[in-house]
């Protein structure tokens, strides 16, 4: 079935609070998309962000930002005052992280002093969360005690669980451990609302779930046998990728490994949860960097470049089979960019999953291309690229001439109109089942629009649309592509 969509973050989303919600702004999103005759919004992680604002690096794989929870929701609850959620408005085009830090949760925690946590509704959500939110919620509790130190830094009773430590600190923070998980209970009831609604329009939610966790994260210090960490509950190896073309040293992500062999033993229950719990938040899963399932990167811990790491066997199909038995076929798409080995691609077909194709890939003068639309098959996602590429409008002026000639010979512009247009539409017209456009692609954004340039801190993660810019004259020309291009929805049989 032919179908497309959009790429936009939540926190990118207009609003007057300094990033977007789950409010207002989200709903009216998914109308417009309605509108231009979408199936899909594709968003990234929606974790609670670390250092470097990454939604890729959470302090957890199961919890939701709150810095995602409507305040206007919360007025209309009862929870807030006007007063309250003032100073909360700012005028700004982009994400302030640092200000949120420092302001966000001082307005929570007035909502939480309003609320009654003995209500059927909180306390059944807590029984029902209870296998990663207990272990979080204590986990944050405890690094605001520690003035925000990882979990590494804290004393070793704590650091290392230690049973006595644990309930002693349970009961002096117990405050601080409801805070946390009344602030997961409204940001699961809104997004779960939001889903709902969106459901409700023929709108799929492509969630997005990054294949490691950070370090620093209420999974690794609760379930510390499913890491590969030595006795100290250091890592003994970490993630990243080889040098190649982009960098000479490689990168070095710091993200734990898995101890693949300790999760097979147990059945990869951890991530059968993780599968399950994201099959509720979402109607389809993208799995960020697939092929280390079949091959990982392993640096050794304390190595300061990526240049003398390994390639290391992954669980293949094995996990995926764990994960089939206890859930039938998830929904998920494979993003399989990368060092595409045989291995990798022999696996992919195995699972049966759609991989990704990205137009800004496909053109070299020099060489024919696996990116060329006319390579793909139907089982496939096609995007002309991602949050981590530069905007198409970018990524066609840095071309050089001959590559540029070639790419606008091959998607057929003749110098009427954007060529950025003429890419998304060869990106809509391939065979591809489904196609992904970034939103800042469909607003012909440069470099301005560029969500995340990898290896890079600072400025990333912090776009967003601006309301009045995504107006009727634009739903109108995504709806023309779309049923120009065979992708519109051919009725309520289709949807949810």
């Amino acid at each position: 079935m032919r179908r497309s969509g959009i790429l936009l973050h939540i926190s990118s989303l207009p609003g007057p609070y300094g990033i977007g919600s789950f409010g207002k702004e989200a709903y009216r999103f998914v109308d417009q998309l309605h509108s231009a005759k979408q199936t899909y919004w594709q968003i990234l992680p929606l974790g609670p962000t670390s250092y470097g604002d990454s939604p890729y690096q959470t302090f957890s794989a199961f919890a939701t930002n709150p810095y995602f929870i409507d305040l206007d929701m919360l007025k209309k609850e009862g929870l807030l005052k006007t007063s309250e959620i003032k100073d909360q408005i700012v005028p700004t085009s982009r994400v302030d992280y640092g200000w949120l830090y420092s302001t966000r949760l001082n307005v929570l925690r007035k909502a939480f002093a309003r609320f009654d946590v003995n209500q059927d509704d909180f306390l059944a959500f807590v029984r029902n969360e209870a296998a990663w939110l207990e272990d979080y919620a204590l986990f944050m509790a405890i690094k605001e005690h520690h003035g925000g130190l990882s979990w590494s830094k804290w004393d070793d009773p704590l650091r290392m669980r230690k049973t006595e430590a644990i309930q002693t600190i349970k009961e002096s923070l117990r405050e601080e451990v409801l805070f946390h998980q009344f602030m997961q209970y409204l940001a699961y009831g809104q997004w779960m609302r939001l889903k709902a609604y969106a459901n409700s329009k023929g709108i799929r939610i492509i969630g997005d779930m990054p294949i490691y966790v950070s370090y620093d994260s209420s999974d690794v210090w609760a379930q510390p046998d499913l890491f590969d960490l030595d006795e100290a509950r250091n890592p003994k190896h970490i993630a990243g990728v080889p040098p190649d073309s982009y960098s000479d040293d490689g990168q070095l992500w710091g993200n734990p490994l898995y101890d693949w062999d300790r999760m097979k033993e147990n059945g990869y229950q951890w991530w059968t949860r993780r599968v399950t719990s994201s099959m509720v938040l979402f109607d389809r899963i993208r799995i960020d960097h697939f092929i280390g399932f079949q091959n990982y990167f392993s640096v050794k811990f304390g190595e300061t470049t990526a240049q003398h790491g390994v390639w290391k066997q992954g669980p293949g199909i094995d996990l995926f089979d764990a994960i089939r038995e206890t859930l039938g076929t998830p929904d998920i798409i494979a993003e399989d960019l990368g060092v595409v080995t045989p291995e990798v691609r022999a696996l992919l077909k195995k699972t049966g999953f759609p991989g990704m194709k990205l137009l800004q890939f496909a053109f070299d003068a020099r060489e024919s291309s696996d990116y060329l639309p006319h390579y793909y098959d139907r089982n496939a996602v096609v995007y002309t690229g991602t949050h981590d590429n530069e905007t198409t409008k970018t990524w066609l002026s840095n071309l050089t001439k001959e590559n540029q000639r070639y790419c606008l010979d091959y998607i057929n512009h003749q110098g009427k109109g954007h060529a950025v247009d003429s890419m998304i539409k060869a990106t809509l017209l391939s065979m591809a089942d489904t196609a992904i456009i970034p939103m800042q692609d469909y607003l012909a954004l440069g470099e301005e629009g560029r969500m995340n340039t990898p290896s890079t801190l600072g400025n990333n993660w912090t776009w967003r649309l601006q309301k009045q810019d995504f107006h009727v004259r634009l739903v109108k020309k995504i709806s023309r592509f779309t049923t120009l291009y065979g992708r519109e929805p051919k009725g309520e049989q289709d949807h949810g």
